[in-house]
């Protein structure tokens, strides 16, 4: 197909750069809900979110409003948020509980937990109609594909297409090592949730999270904010500060750290942070060895990384035990959700440790996010102009090795971001990446 800038889509994306309107042609983001949104697994919810019958959890699926569901039985169901009868929304808040059925606010019509209609009102009415009430017309309809690993639920729009563990590929080493490092092996949502609006297309911040070349550029003033309020006769940086300093190491330390990619998109850098050995470490290490002893304890702790992005939809941070959720709304609007977890097990002060990174790092009113949210929208408004049609992926473009059934790069890379483009070429062709 041609693109209203009369290139043909296939020829939006190079190996080494990409057509600005990939990021501001709207036309191009219906195809991308249509095409990726509409075929990938996408991050919908962590189980832990729904722990009892009827407990209900509402997500988006490209523009489709769907609810996770725990069933009587304890199966979890992915619905969409509409009543078969007159349209209506089943639900309108983030999350609650349902009640014993599903209800439709509007005439009554009620359902079980798996979408099955379970009774209407005034049944007579009914009576010698074309209404047959096992016909799944007259049901909520759920999402034709629903998958869970190790807590985290995917679904897919697809009828078909690879299985969530074949989609998942090589980064499920990152969902492995965010349970592993809990010592009963689960984790569960707790505390709260941001939820961050962001004026730019959903591609500019998915790309900026395993960017390396942009933290002591874009977050210098935090950056000497958090030296100057630091004194090294106050016995050691605080950790709050700490986590913002670390954003300002050279150029040198980004490049040495290790940059990952797998097919579909996906990919994953290197930690930042050393692990500390502060007493809420050390005690976590303990009751990892408690259950694990010391070997099995290195090696899940060896796992160092900061970002991971599951491509399309969300990013893992297994570190400080953090979920970003990337929910686009339009070509230039973005809902960016973050959810901190709790390692099952642990001692209470970790997941205190993960509060704290997740107030000083990713709240709205953190001093870190909010330099991001910035140039993600400077950026958004310049692709608009006439300043040129291209955007930069040069940088150790033809240098990625693969190896092992990965592709790694040096630690300034744009290798991430060239990943990406490769999926999303696949995936508006009509491929599965």
């Amino acid at each position: 197909m041609t693109t209203p800038n009369d290139l043909p889509l296939q020829d939006l994306v190079h190996h080494d750069k990409v057509h600005r309107s990939v990021y501001t042609d709207p036309h191009i983001f219906d195809l991308e809900m249509e095409r990726i949104f509409g075929r990938a697994w996408i991050y919908v919810g962590h189980e832990s979110q729904i722990p009892e019958p009827g407990d209900y959890h509402e997500a988006l699926l490209g523009q489709q409003s769907v609810l996770m569901v725990r069933a009587s039985d304890g199966r979890v169901h992915v619905l969409f948020n509409r009543c078969p009868h007159k349209g209506a929304k089943l639900a309108t808040l983030p999350c609650g509980k349902l009640g014993k059925v599903i209800r439709c606010p509007f005439h009554g019509w009620n359902f079980a937990h798996d979408g099955r209609l379970a009774s209407v009102p005034v049944r007579k009415g009914y009576e010698g109609t074309a209404f047959d009430e096992s016909d799944p017309d007259f049901s909520i309809r759920r999402v034709p594909r629903t998958g869970s690993y190790r807590g985290f639920v995917f679904a897919s729009l697809a009828e078909d297409g690879p299985d969530l563990e074949t989609f998942l590929g090589g980064i499920r080493t990152s969902l492995d090592n965010f349970c592993d490092r809990a010592p009963d092996g689960e984790v569960e949502v707790a505390g709260g949730v941001f939820r961050v609006w962001q004026n730019s297309n959903w591609k500019i911040f998915l790309e900026n999270l395993n960017d390396t070349s942009h933290p002591m550029v874009t977050h210098e003033s935090a950056i000497n904010a958090a030296r100057d309020g630091h004194s090294d006769a106050e016995g050691g940086m605080p950790f709050r500060l700490h986590i913002i300093a670390g954003n300002g190491e050279p150029y040198v330390f980004w490049d040495e750290l290790e940059m990952v990619a797998f097919d579909r998109g996906h990919s994953y850098m290197g930690a930042i942070f050393t692990p500390p050995k502060d007493p809420v470490s050390l005690a976590h290490i303990a009751a990892l060895e408690a259950v694990h002893g010391p070997e099995k304890t290195r090696e899940i702790l060896s796992v160092q990384r900061h970002n991971s992005v599951i491509y399309p939809s969300c990013s893992p941070h297994s570190s400080f035990q953090q979920l970003r959720v990337i929910r686009p709304v339009a070509v230039d609007r973005t809902l960016v959700e973050i959810y901190t977890f709790r390692l099952k097990g642990a001692p209470p002060e970790v997941f205190q440790r993960a509060v704290v990174y997740a107030n000083v790092v990713n709240s709205p009113s953190s001093n870190v996010m909010p330099d991001d949210i910035e140039v993600y929208a400077r950026c958004q408004e310049g692709l608009k102009g006439d300043g040129g049609d291209w955007v930069s992926l040069h940088r150790d473009a033809g240098r990625d090795r693969f190896e092992d059934g990965r592709y790694v790069a040096n630690g300034l890379s744009e290798l991430p971001m060239r990943n990406q483009y490769r999926a999303w070429a696949r995936y508006m062709s009509g491929e599965d990446a």
